[in-house]
């Protein structure tokens, strides 16, 4: 399953923001800096690329259908965003063997930026996961959306994360959001099917996001699991304990997520032991990121003080 926002050519449960924009954009009012805040997973990457294609595909033979929220494949933006060679269209995020989107990437923002453009047509650079800029990128980046040249326009996804407030006031912020009724609709609708015949409930109930339970879905596919037989803590135990980590970027994040989820479901403002155990992983988590420490001790200390504690 290709859970690439790039490639969803349907939009579900956040219509209004893209009918909001979309009549900005008519009324020529649409602002050239946005921002969308939300958890990770929840569609701000999707919504981007449809409120992208329904504005460069105003124009075009099978231009985007506003009506169903849909972006027609046939469509010459799509195919020319697919292949990542539309002229109007830049995007930036953390590249797979780094951790932070750094300041060369900002420079060359800045230089295809500076070049003519192909036609008349407004330009997009979307920025992805923006809370991982490291500082020098962030500086870089300030300067050249506080006034952005002619015709060019930003947005930028935040995932929940702190942001420098400088960045963020220069931007018309939405605040992404899906409840939990509508997350699990648009996974059924994904899937063509009813998901909880696929997931324990004692793991549905604690994932917030289609993105995080689609991924879920597509690990345990990967690795023929049955997510009915597992409940969150066994999930975990299971991946620490066969070091499924160690295959791939993907499961180590995955674990990462499994884990938060895990303090989510468990703890409370009366807990003071979980809740001091919470900031000690939160810390070893970034810490073990940021340095590119050994995630094998982290995950098992993590089995042996909480899960076996």
């Amino acid at each position: 399953m290709n859970l690439e926002p790039s490639n969803q050519i349907n939009l579900y449960s956040l219509e209004n923001y893209l009918i909001e924009l979309s009549k900005l954009f008519v009324n020529k009012k649409f602002p050239n800096k946005i921002l969308f805040s939300g958890q990770k997973g929840i569609g701000k990457s999707t919504l981007s690329y449809h409120l992208i294609n329904y504005i460069l595909s105003n124009d075009e033979e099978f231009g985007y259908d506003l009506n169903s929220f849909k972006i027609n494949p046939e469509n010459k933006s799509f195919k020319l965003m697919q292949n990542k060679s539309h002229p109007n269209f830049i995007l930036i995020d953390v590249n797979n063997e780094k951790k932070n989107i750094d300041i060369n990437q900002i420079r060359n923002l800045i230089l295809s930026l500076n070049k003519s453009s192909f036609n008349n047509k407004p330009r997009f650079v979307l920025i992805d996961n923006i809370e991982l800029l490291n500082v020098n990128a962030v500086n870089a980046l300030l300067k050249v959306v506080e006034e952005p040249n002619y015709n060019i326009n930003f947005i930028l996804i935040n995932n929940n994360k702190k942001i420098l407030p400088t960045l963020k006031s220069r931007c018309l912020n939405f605040k992404i959001q899906l409840t939990s009724e509508e997350s699990k609709s648009v996974i059924n609708k994904i899937l063509n099917l009813d998901h909880s015949n696929l997931i324990n409930k004692d793991l549905i109930n604690n994932y917030n996001t289609p993105g995080e339970i689609l991924r879920l879905i597509n690990f345990a596919n990967y690795n023929n699991i049955n997510l009915n037989d597992f409940s969150l803590d066994q999930l975990i135990k299971k991946i620490i304990f066969e070091k499924n980590y160690k295959k791939d970027n993907f499961i180590k994040q995955l674990i990462y997520s499994l884990i938060e989820v895990y303090f989510r479901k468990n703890i409370s403002l009366t807990n003071i032991k979980l809740l001091n155990t919470y900031n000690y992983f939160l810390k070893k988590i970034n810490e073990t990121k940021l340095f590119n420490l050994d995630e094998e001790t982290l995950f098992m200390e993590f089995e042996e003080k909480v899960l076996r504690g």
